[in-house]
C-alpha cells in the first residue's frame, strides 16, 4: 500500500491511558490506515522522532459561529493542536434566523460573547434561515479543523418570537413552533440543543438574552421534543452551592432522567463559596443511579481575566478614565506620561466602585491582591498589591508605570472563577467531568483560554506532575469524544479518522497572547500560539507544520447521524 502521509518514528499515546509505545503511524483517505513499523512509500512524512504523537485534541466548548465564516483554520484553538470543536454552546448560534432578523441574533452575541457587531456584519454572508441550511452552508465552507454545533435557544427564540422573545413568555404556538425547529435541528445532524439561565448573559442594553425569558416549562418541553442529542445549559449557577441552585441542579438532573437527554454544564470553584461544587457531583451520582446521564465542563487553570490598556481595563467607565480610554492608544501613552493626568487617574481610581453591576468576563473593580502580573505564562505570578508594596507605590501608578515601561503592552489577570488551584485539580479527577471550556470565539478581548490543552501538558503533567502524559492526553482525546459522541476519534487506532498532533512533550506549552486586529471591520482580539507543536494533522492532511499554515483546508462539519 502507499500511504497518503506516514508519521514516522514517534512515540505514540494513543488516547487510551494505555502506556506509550514507539511506531509508526500510516494513513490512507483520511483515516489511520496501519500501525506499526511501516516501510510503505508515502507521498508525504512527518518525521516525529523525539517528539510525541497523540490524537488530536477535542474541544467541547466553543463559540466559533460566528469566527468560521472569517477564519477557516480556527485559530487560536488550532495552535494549540486542537483538530476538533463543539460550537454553539450557551444557546448563542446563528441559526434559525432570515437574514433580515439577524440584528436580533447579535443582540444576544455581542456583548454576552464580546463579539464584534461589525466585525459580524461585515464578515458573514448570510445565506441560510432554518438551522439544516446553516449546517448546509458550513458544510460547503473551507474548513481546517472540524466543527459540530449545538442548535441555540436564544436564537430559536428570537427565530419564532422575534423582538417578543426578550419580552415575553413563549405561547402555545410559540412553543410548538420551536419544537418542531428543534426535531429539525436534530435530524439534520445538530450535536444537541443548548440554552443559558446565567444570570452573565445579557443584552449590550443590560436585558436579559432571549433564552433567560424562557420558562422551566419551555426549556422543559423544548428538551423533550428532541429525540436525540446532548443539551449543555450555562447554568443559573456555577455549582449546587446554595438551596436555590441546588434546586436547579436537582430539576436539571430530573429532566435528564425523564427525558434520556444528556446534560452537561460548565462547573468551577469560587474562592466566594469554597468546595460549593462538590454537591453538583452528588446530584450527578444520583441521577445517574437513576439512568440519567450528566457530566460537568472544567477548566484546567483559573478562569482569568486578562487586562491591558490594549484591551480593557477596570476603569474604562469611570470619571476621567473614560474619555482617556476612548483615545487611540499612541495618544493614551502621551496622556499618561502627563504627571497631572496620571494624579487624576490614581485619584479616581482609589474611589470606591458606584457603576452597574459588571458581568461574565468583563473586567471587576480591581480587588489588587485578586490581579496579577502576566509577564510569563509559567506562574506563580506576583500580585499587583505585592508589588506595589514591594515598590512603595500605589498600584494604578504601579499599573500606568509598567505599561509605559512596555510600550502598553502589559497585562494582567484577575481571576474570576478556579481561583483555588488545588480544588482545580479535584475538579479535573472527577470521574464526571471532562477538561474543556475554552470558549474560544469568544469573549475575544477579555479571555485567552484556547489553551487550555496545553496548560494541561505544560503545567499539571510537566511541572507538577499531577498527571501522567497518557492520563492527561486521554482527557482531552478520547474522554471528549467518548462523552460527545465522536465514536471515531480521539484515539489512535487502526479505521479511525486521521486526527493526530505531534509535539515535544519536553517544550509544549502556551505563548503570551497578543492583541491583533486581523477579525473583519478592523476589530481587535486576542491571539495566543504554543511552543512545541511539530505538525497538526486533520482527516489526513498536515493543518499546520510548526504551527504555521500549510495551506490545506481539510476539516469537516461533524454531523451527528441519527
Amino acid at each position: 500500500m502507499t500511504f497518503d502521509l506516514v508519521v514516522k518514528n514517534g512515540m505514540i499515546v494513543d488516547g487510551s491511558g494505555l502506556p506509550r509505545y514507539r511506531g509508526d503511524i500510516g494513513v490512507k483517505d483520511g483515516r489511520i490506515a496501519e500501525i506499526g513499523r511501516l516501510n510503505g512509500a508515502a507521498r508525504e512524512t512527518v518525521d516525529a522522532e523525539g517528539h510525541v504523537v497523540a490524537p488530536g485534541f477535542i474541544d467541547g466548548h466553543t463559540h466559533m459561529d460566528a469566527q468560521i465564516f472569517w477564519d477557516p483554520i480556527g485559530t487560536s484553538s488550532c495552535f494549540q493542536g486542537v483538530t476538533s470543536v463543539v460550537m454553539g454552546n450557551c444557546g448563542f448560534t446563528l441559526a434559525p434566523c432570515r437574514e433580515a432578523e439577524a440584528d436580533l441574533v447579535f443582540r444576544n452575541l455581542e456583548r454576552a460573547e464580546d463579539i464584534s457587531r461589525a466585525a459580524m456584519l461585515a464578515g458573514i454572508k448570510w445565506r441560510w434561515e432554518t438551522f439544516p441550511q446553516f449546517l448546509d452552508v458550513l458544510e460547503a465552507l473551507p474548513k481546517g479543523i472540524n466543527y459540530a454545533g449545538y442548535l441555540g435557544h436564544c436564537a430559536l427564540r428570537t427565530y419564532v418570537m422575534g423582538a417578543r422573545a426578550f419580552t415575553d413568555a413563549a405561547s402555545e404556538d410559540d412553543l410548538a413552533r420551536m419544537s418542531r425547529q428543534v426535531k429539525e435541528a436534530m435530524a439534520a445532524g445538530a450535536i444537541g440543543f443548548s440554552t443559558t439561565r446565567s444570570v452573565n448573559h445579557q443584552t449590550s442594553d443590560d436585558k436579559p438574552v432571549a433564552s433567560r425569558l424562557a420558562t422551566w416549562e419551555e426549556f422543559e418541553t423544548l428538551v423533550k421534543s428532541m429525540g436525540s442529542g446532548l443539551v449543555e445549559v450555562a447554568a443559573e449557577a456555577t455549582g449546587a452551592a446554595t438551596p436555590k441552585a441546588r434546586k436547579f441542579y436537582e430539576d436539571l438532573a430530573k429532566l435528564a432522567v425523564e427525558s434520556g437527554r444528556p446534560m452537561t454544564f460548565g462547573l468551577f470553584n469560587t474562592r466566594a463559596m469554597p468546595g460549593g461544587w462538590r454537591a453538583t457531583f452528588d446530584i450527578m451520582d444520583r441521577a445517574t443511579q437513576q439512568g440519567g446521564r450528566m457530566f460537568a465542563q472544567v477548566h484546567s487553570r483559573a478562569l482569568s481575566v486578562l487586562l491591558s490598556f490594549e484591551t480593557q481595563l477596570p476603569f474604562d467607565k469611570w470619571d476621567v478614565w473614560r474619555e482617556m480610554r476612548a483615545l487611540p492608544l499612541a495618544q493614551q501613552k502621551k496622556a499618561l506620561l502627563d504627571p497631572e493626568m496620571r494624579r487624576r487617574l490614581v485619584e479616581v481610581a482609589s474611589r470606591p466602585y458606584e457603576g452597574p453591576v459588571v458581568r461574565g468576563t468583563e473586567a471587576r473593580p480591581p480587588e489588587w491582591d485578586w490581579i496579577f502580573v502576566l509577564d510569563k505564562m509559567q506562574g506563580p505570578h506576583v500580585s499587583m498589591a505585592e508589588l506595589a508594596r514591594q515598590r512603595n507605590t500605589h498600584p494604578v501608578e504601579l499599573m500606568i508605570g509598567l505599561a509605559l515601561e512596555r510600550d502598553m503592552k502589559f497585562f494582567m489577570i484577575q481571576p474570576i472563577a478556579n481561583e483555588n488551584q488545588a480544588e482545580a485539580l479535584e475538579l479535573m479527577k472527577h470521574p464526571r467531568s471532562v477538561v474543556t471550556f475554552s470558549d474560544s470565539g469568544a469573549h475575544v478581548t477579555q479571555i485567552m483560554d484556547s489553551s487550555l490543552q496545553t496548560h494541561l501538558l505544560s503545567h499539571w503533567v510537566r511541572e507538577k506532575q499531577a498527571f501522567t502524559l497518557e492520563e492527561a492526553v486521554k482527557m482531552i482525546t478520547c474522554d471528549i469524544a467518548t462523552q460527545f459522541g465522536f465514536h471515531d476519534r480521539g484515539l489512535i487506532r487502526e479505521g479511525m479518522a486521521a486526527d493526530l498532533v505531534v509535539f515535544d512533550a519536553d517544550t509544549v506549552g502556551p505563548r503570551m497572547p497578543e492583541v491583533v486586529n486581523d477579525l473583519p471591520a478592523g476589530a481587535k482580539r486576542l491571539r495566543q500560539k504554543c511552543d512545541g507543536m511539530r505538525a497538526t494533522i486533520v482527516n489526513g492532511q498536515v493543518l499546520l507544520g510548526d504551527n504555521e499554515p500549510t495551506g490545506a483546508l481539510p476539516g469537516k462539519l461533524l454531523r451527528k447521524r441519527r
